[in-house]
């Protein structure tokens, strides 16, 4: 950390700490609830702090960690960057990088992998959703900004980066060297599975991939098939646009998805009928790894009845981010308004809860530290229980809720 970092950091704690002294006076002369309630809450807090902890406190650390704290008590996709950190972001956000392939947020003041991008660097090393990243590059990602994470972790094609792993199948931390590449995006993959049902599958919501999934629906129906599976699993790259297209495709009236912030009106998506290219019985499948555009287009088919939901509850991803600068020219990053399922529910605090719950099967733990991790995809519907389940439900139905026993 160099010294212009170092008196920008104590100059805001020194200017947080004076309006939080501040506060902690009107906060004593008032009776409502309001900021300066809070603030004066926060300077008492600090106060005893300073004055009862076994040592003296690090003040700049304990500023950025209430910080960061803040932001991801609001925002698991939040972050607080330094002057410093923020002219980096802004050179680097646009420019086409080497790149990991992890989509990430913040879990317990650390990061925690939302999804990893099929055929990505991060997906051969085993990475998956769930998964803890404990240090990049041998700094720790306690307390780290997301942004500046992101930022770590790109890079030029061909060079590499550490990451230490607290993985679901691994209980201690694990190193693990990354060679960053240009990430190439799965395409849309389809197929006939049993009973004429088509099966699609798509794994991130680019540019296109609306288009692709209508030609993988003409396809399937000249062969025959009769009822859709649209498996959305690990879908979590992409932008809303895209999720909202997809939902299109099978919603043909009503509302798809509204837009709404505290400074941001509402806007609301409605189905165009004329984009509607079936209506064949569909069936998603979602999971942990399912954010995004994907969650917006299982909310509105789900909440319209135009599907079941079959699966995991999704991750809760979908708003609008933006950088908004500080006076320190730094910056917060942060959602300034959130994308709505057509009952109501905010997709990024709820996730989607499917119509049919099903717990996806765990990794199996790793048996030597030498064998490298296997993920293939199930060859038979036996061998995965969300893609069964989705088979019975599509095959038989939505099975009736047993009568509570007496």
């Amino acid at each position: 950390m160099n010294k212009r970092f170092r008196r920008i950091t104590v100059t805001l704690s020194a200017i947080l700490l004076g309006f939080l002294l501040i506060g902690a006076v009107l906060a004593r002369n008032t009776d409502d609830q309001g900021p300066y309630r809070q603030l004066g809450v926060y300077a008492d807090v600090l106060q005893r702090i300073k004055t009862d902890y076994v040592e003296e406190p690090d003040l700049k650390s304990v500023t950025l960690g209430a910080l960061n704290g803040l932001l991801e008590s609001l925002d698991p996709f939040a972050s607080y960057l330094s002057a410093e950190q923020y002219k980096e972001y802004l050179k680097n956000k646009d420019a086409a990088q080497g790149r990991v392939g992890l989509i990430l947020s913040k879990r317990f003041g650390y990061l925690g992998v939302v999804d990893v991008i099929p055929g990505s660097p991060a997906a051969r090393a085993g990475l998956t959703t769930g998964d803890m990243i404990e240090s990049i590059r041998g700094i720790a990602t306690r307390d780290m900004p997301l942004a500046y994470a992101d930022l770590l972790l790109q890079g030029q094609p061909g060079t590499t980066v550490e990451v230490a792993v607290l993985a679901i199948r691994h209980p201690e931390p694990k190193k693990t060297t990354l060679t960053r590449a240009v990430i190439q995006y799965p395409p849309v993959t389809s197929r006939m599975i049993q009973d004429q049902i088509g099966y699609i599958q798509a794994q991130a919501m680019m540019p296109g991939t609306a288009k692709e999934i209508a030609q993988a629906v003409r396809d399937l129906e000249a062969r025959g098939a009769k009822k859709l599976l649209l498996d959305l699993r690990h879908c979590g790259a992409g932008g809303p646009e895209e999720g909202i297209a997809v939902a299109n495709l099978f919603q043909d009236h009503g509302l798809i998805t509204y837009l709404q912030g505290q400074r941001y009106p509402r806007k609301e998506f409605a189905a165009d009928p004329s984009r509607t290219i079936t209506r064949l019985p569909l069936v998603l499948l979602t999971n942990r790894g399912t954010a995004g555009g994907a969650e917006i287009a299982a909310a509105a088919l789900l909440d319209s009845h135009r599907a079941e939901v079959v699966g995991e509850r999704t991750y809760g991803d979908a708003s609008v981010r933006q950088a908004i600068s500080m006076d320190d020219g730094g910056a917060i990053i942060l959602s300034v308004a959130k994308y709505y399922s057509p009952g109501g529910k905010a997709i990024q605090d709820t996730g989607v809860t499917p119509s049919v719950a099903v717990a996806e099967a765990e990794p199996i733990a790793e048996l030597d530290e030498e064998t490298p991790p296997e993920a293939p995809p199930p060859e038979r519907p036996g061998e995965d229980p969300i893609l069964k389940k989705a088979l019975e439900v599509a095959s038989q139905g939505v099975p009736a809720a047993k009568p509570p026993q007496r």
